[in-house]
């Protein structure tokens, strides 16, 4: 009986969360009865639970940790600024002479956004409201405009700066340094989330480029599917043209630099950056004259409530965490994994398989909390670069935003799309996206140098 504990807690959290209750207080609340039954028939180690209040503390005071807040009023403050309806303005007329100028328009901006920003919602909501009419209207392919929408919106994901790449960088850590503690080993180093963002950057623009390549190979088989905008309702080329691109490029690509380029360049860590990113959105929003009072406090209060629910969960993954290795799970999967035919490789996708059926039911920051933690620690200990395995992961759990039924970007494009788009071509519109996201995963698990040949190139200048 005991050894299918550490099953069932797992199944009751899940068959929980899809009953709808909230994720943190699942988590937790499963945890704890599941803990107090095996404490009451004898099953239970009840040492890992004492635990807790240390590992609560070592949240709450995780440095690492406050560049969540940053980073959340960063990307809702530059969302109250109107730089995306600026940028979709701009980028439309400089690629509307191209047959899926207006996709391809969408992608730079959403890459654009998730550099500056991090938050998908935000970005799925803006393009959809901005972009999907203007798409519509000129006759593009339902399914495609709502494919491209959603996909450029979760670029957020993977393009640092990324809040879930910050959790990440996290979580990774501790399982480093579990897996040295199984192996019998002591070192100082850790996964930072400055690794993860500097990992993550060639990857993320090589999906940006498949993105583009699939746009420009749809306007060239189906042609009729992507028309470019009549040159009638097109602004004039010219200088004026390319100085209006200049002023909305350029503040947002200002404030991409001085976050990420203070951290490729070792002048700040990712927390400071985050610092100097909310204190940039604030400077730009006050440039577009849309920074007051009242925008401040909405801002401030938002960014209150995504940072309550994410350590709230963070709370909760804890618990069930210390509770899972109670019943010796850390074990089960430890032997399980090991086990295996085909070693690291099988154990490494098997894992990435698990994720992504997961990604159809649950969020990202729930996988995160959850299964990284009981993983992590087996595959590190196996010899994997960190690193390369955040980026994996982080792709990985990109998918989640875009699987039905349960994709947060379908939700938010459905939200705010008009009623003539079904959310079945919603869900045909995101599938070959899906399939680009995972051809890029095959390709980064043939070549980890996509994702580590970048840190190791700027630790070693």
């Amino acid at each position: 009986m005991a050894e299918w504990m550490p099953l069932v807690l797992f199944v009751t959290v899940g068959l929980v969360l899809l009953l709808g209750y909230p994720v943190a207080l699942s988590l937790g609340g499963t945890a704890l009865l599941m803990a107090l039954i095996g404490e009451w028939f004898g099953l239970f180690d009840h040492a890992f639970l004492e635990a807790l209040p240390n590992r609560l503390y070592g949240i709450m005071t995780n440095e690492t940790l406050i560049a969540v807040p940053l980073f959340v009023f960063m990307g809702v403050m530059l969302e109250r600024s109107r730089v995306a309806e600026k940028l979709l303005d701009t980028m439309a007329m400089l690629f509307g002479p191209l047959r899926g100028g207006l996709g391809i328009s969408v992608t730079l901006v959403g890459m654009l956004l998730a550099a500056s920003t991090g938050i998908v919602g935000a970005t799925v909501v803006t393009m959809g409201l901005l972009s999907l009419p203007t798409m519509l209207k000129r006759n593009y392919s339902p399914s495609l405009a709502a494919g491209t929408i959603c996909a450029s919106g979760t670029l957020g994901q993977i393009i640092p700066p990324s809040i879930v790449l910050v959790l990440l960088g996290d979580v990774l850590s501790s399982a480093y340094q579990q897996a040295q503690l199984d192996m019998g080993i002591w070192s100082p180093k850790t996964v930072s989330v400055g690794d993860l963002f500097i990992g993550a950057l060639i990857p993320g623009l090589l999906l940006v480029a498949a993105y583009i390549a699939y746009l420009i190979a749809i306007a060239i088989i189906r042609p009729n599917w992507v028309p470019a905008i009549p040159a009638a309702e097109r602004l004039h080329g010219g200088s004026g043209l390319w100085l209006q691109v200049v002023q909305v490029l350029l503040p947002p690509l200002l404030l991409i630099v001085a976050v990420l380029g203070s951290i490729l360049y070792g002048l700040a860590t990712p927390t400071e950056a985050a610092g100097v990113g909310a204190v940039g959105a604030m400077l730009l929003a006050a440039f577009q004259r849309q920074l007051n009072p009242g925008t401040l406090r909405e801002v401030v209060r938002q960014t209150a409530m995504v940072t309550s629910m994410v350590f709230l969960i963070f709370i909760g993954a804890a618990i069930f965490s210390l509770v899972f290795r109670g019943f010796h799970g850390d074990d089960l999967v430890t032997g399980f994994l090991t086990g295996l035919p085909g070693g690291t490789v099988s154990a490494v996708a098997l894992v990435m398989l698990v994720m992504f059926l997961l990604g159809f039911i649950l969020d990202f920051i729930e996988i995160t909390f959850v299964v990284v933690p009981i993983v992590g620690p087996v595959l590190l200990t196996m010899g994997l670069d960190p690193v390369w395995l955040g980026v994996m992961i982080a792709i990985n759990l990109q998918t989640s935003f875009l699987t039905p039924p349960f994709g947060f970007s379908l939700f938010y494009l459905r939200g705010v799309a008009p009623p003539q788009l079904d959310t079945v071509q919603i869900y045909q519109g995101v599938a070959p996206f899906i399939a680009i996201q995972l051809l890029m995963l095959g390709a980064l698990a043939l070549f980890p140098e996509l994702a580590t040949w970048l840190p190791h190139a700027v630790y070693q200048d």
